[in-house]
């Protein structure tokens, strides 16, 4: 088994794959969620699979290419957050030039994928770059940076969604809004187990800005994308499939939001309940696809 955690003693490429975070996939697939659901839904489930693939590599690159500039931007914060603090580039590991030419070769990948997309698809990806190149500055000046990267992750739905379709619809928007709300809830209860860190250093975060009504914030915005996807489902004419998938989703995000509402839970609680997004995400995606089809 790799151990991930020999810092120093470990081979460069393996380094680099912790800076890319594919150790952790599931931060990887939580963005690819959204852009297979738009995907799927444009094209009444059944997408061509050379799109699909596209896709999923475009989600991975830019992905990897988001990790690699958020680190760079963070590499003298990194080092007083516990949860991040062992990072390459915090930790010294690799320097700020392998950083860059990482983080360099990472968006021209996404941007070749993107040329075998239509013009539209094509311009919104450029428009996602600034977004993405910003984020990590956003927690230094704006009360909410998780709102920022909310917006990021929605460009996964207007790439995908006009991808197959060449245009952006009233459904596109909707599911849009789903996936701001949604990306807001999960990546604050992400944020809540660096509370007292970000408090400290002096950076912004959504759990911050909320304080003790993030839990609260946070089942606002999931039921929001209940809200959205049920009218999502009614405008596309899903079927019992992506129904009662949305019953699965619904029961996980209120069970969620009822652990969120006690005292001093542990911080791994709150990497738990990310992880279950993914699978939320998941069982979304099948309901789609079945829903779509059956």
């Amino acid at each position: 088994m790799l151990n991930f955690d020999e810092g120093k003693h470990e081979p460069v490429f393996l380094t680099i794959i912790r800076l890319l975070r594919w150790h952790k996939p599931e931060g990887r697939l939580i963005l690819m969620i959204p852009a297979l659901w738009a995907v799927f839904l444009a094209a009444s489930g059944k997408p061509p699979l050379p799109l699909v693939g596209i896709i999923v590599l475009g989600t991975l690159a830019t992905s990897a290419a988001g990790c690699v500039v958020n680190d760079l931007w963070d590499r003298n914060i990194d080092p007083e957050v516990e949860r991040t603090r062992d990072r390459p580039l915090a930790a010294r590991t690799l320097s700020i030039k392998v950083g860059i030419v990482v983080a360099i070769v990472s968006l021209v990948c996404a941007a070749a994928l993107a040329f075998y997309l239509n013009p539209l698809s094509f311009w919104l990806s450029v428009a996602a770059v600034p977004v993405i190149l910003l984020y990590p500055g956003a927690k230094r000046v704006f009360p909410v940076p998780q709102l920022v990267l909310s917006i990021a992750w929605g460009f996964a739905v207007l790439i995908s969604w006009s991808a197959v379709t060449a245009s952006i619809s009233p459904a596109t928007w909707i599911l849009w809004g789903a996936t701001i709300v949604w990306t807001l809830g999960f990546d604050t209860v992400y944020a809540m187990s660096d509370r007292e860190d970000d408090r400290s250093i002096g950076v912004n975060s959504s759990a911050l800005f909320f304080g003790n009504y993030a839990p609260l914030a946070i089942g606002i915005c999931f039921v929001s994308t209940v809200i959205l996807l049920a009218y999502l489902g009614i405008l596309t004419q899903l079927t019992l499939s992506f129904w009662i998938s949305l019953a699965i989703a619904t029961l996980g995000w209120t069970w969620q939001y009822l652990r969120l509402t006690k005292q001093n839970l542990p911080h791994q609680e709150y990497g738990i309940m990310f992880r279950q997004n993914v699978w939320i995400g998941f069982i979304l995606l099948a309901g789609m696809i079945a829903g779509s089809l059956f």
